[in-house]
């Protein structure tokens, strides 16, 4: 059974931090990341990262969000700093194949970052 099991997630004010966490299990994953969704708006992918070693940040949190993965821990983590109110959204895991990016076949099932200005 595959399980993606996200954490780290809360309400914090603008300016501050807030790590998310998401173990994997019963997957052999290639690439994890997180995507994230906002009242009324589309899910986006926010980070990604390969077990080649590739990483892709979208350009709306770079140079804030970090993504980083422990292979020994079957966990990807996103180190979520400077938070502005617009990147209140569910955030949610996943983990799928390497293609041109990182094709996602699984999901966890959301945590909730709110970021009050």
């Amino acid at each position: 059974q595959v399980q993606l099991v996200e954490s780290g997630g809360g309400s914090v004010q603008s300016g501050g931090s807030l790590k998310l966490s998401c173990v994997v299990s019963g997957y052999d994953y290639r690439c994890m990341g997180w995507l994230r969704q906002g009242p009324g708006e589309v899910r986006e992918t926010v980070a990604w990262t390969g077990n080649d070693g590739v990483t892709r940040i979208s350009d709306s949190v770079k140079g804030r969000f970090t993504i980083s993965q422990d292979n020994a821990k079957n966990t990807v983590y996103l180190q979520m700093n400077s938070l502005k109110a617009e990147d209140t959204a569910m955030y949610y895991c996943a983990a799928g194949r390497r293609g041109v990016g990182c094709e996602f076949v699984h999901w966890g099932q959301g945590t909730q970052v709110t970021v009050s200005s």
